[in-house]
């Protein structure tokens, strides 16, 4: 009879045979894997060494080990900054007014499209509301600068034709936020609605015919079998979302910038542009970038803790 370290032994090969087998169908997998791994790693991993020239008074011609070190001298400088307030108070508004109305619009969009029951209508429709996502955000500012310029603009000069006052939203404070969210919208709202109708498919079909059964109209319908049922997908995408809170973006802001809406377009990453590209001050803006990263990695370990405690699944 064997004893136990003999029959250990015996199975070392089996379980090395085992995993060789394994990695030898899994092969190919891994190869398609390879290059997005090496990209992660190459464009996501490595860069954050330069994380560290935010405690430097860096120099491009001393390099990162001959910079001067200076602590956290950026940071108290960023927090007293005089426009600091205002970038705060600008990008919070712009995410608030995102979060309120451009995240609920795909999933209201994929809702109204599920319940159309003529399917090349559906298809058509689909088509047609998420083709704006493959039009340059820079296309779509400059139709809307032609159509609405002040002087010059198709819609202004129509106005004038028939003796109705100019629209000047372009230059107004006031409806910078309006025309951003807009803008938006209409770009983004069919293409971000596929991840909600891809979920909207996985809906087992029987529960809805359980629940005309029991008599329940179809809006009844959408509030206890389709929205419960898109619930994780809703409040993934929302805690993912909570990750760029402070992270507005720069394209599109950038491009309806001008002197007239400063006061309400300026955000962080105008500025980082502002003061890091235009002024050379790559140390500094480098620690601006590094504080809304650690505000958006905040903002998701919060979202997800919560999540967990009221008993949902969130990211992790």
């Amino acid at each position: 009879m064997k004893s136990v370290s003999e029959l250990e032994a015996a199975s070392v090969p089996r379980a090395s045979s085992s995993a060789a087998q394994y990695m030898k169908r899994a092969f190919p997998i891994y190869l398609m894997i390879l290059p997005g791994f090496l990209a992660i790693v190459l464009f996501k991993y490595l860069p954050m060494f330069g994380i560290v020239i935010s405690f430097q008074k860096y120099s491009p011609f001393k390099g990162i080990w001959g910079s001067q070190w200076v602590g956290f001298d950026h940071f108290v400088r960023l927090f007293t900054e005089q426009q600091f307030v205002t970038l705060l108070k600008n990008t919070l508004l712009l995410n608030l007014i995102d979060i309120c109305f451009y995240f609920p619009a795909p999933i209201v969009f994929a809702l109204i499209l599920n319940e159309v029951r003529m399917k090349w209508f559906k298809s058509t429709m689909q088509t047609v509301v998420y083709l704006p996502h493959f039009v340059s955000m820079i296309v779509v500012v400059g139709l809307t600068i032609v159509l609405f310029a002040g002087e010059s603009g198709g819609v202004n000069l129509f106005l004038d034709s028939i003796g109705l006052p100019r629209y000047q939203g372009l230059n107004d404070p006031d409806h910078f936020r309006f025309i951003w969210l807009l803008q938006n919208i209409w770009k983004e709202v069919g293409w971000s609605a596929i991840i909600y109708l891809a979920a909207l498919s996985a809906i087992d079909p029987t529960l809805y015919e359980a629940a005309v059964m029991d008599g329940a109209n179809r809006w009844r319908q959408i509030w206890h079998i389709t929205l419960p049922s898109l619930g994780g997908v809703i409040l993934t995408l929302f805690i993912l979302r909570l990750g760029s809170f402070i992270d507005i973006g720069f394209e599109h802001i950038f491009l309806l910038q001008n002197p007239l809406n400063l006061s309400v377009s300026d955000v962080f990453d105008t500025y980082i542009y502002r003061i890091g590209v235009q002024q050379g001050e790559f140390s500094y803006t480098t620690a601006v970038g590094l504080f809304k990263s650690v505000v958006g990695l905040v903002m998701v370990l919060s979202a997800n803790m919560i999540a967990k405690r009221a008993g949902k699944e969130g990211v992790y």
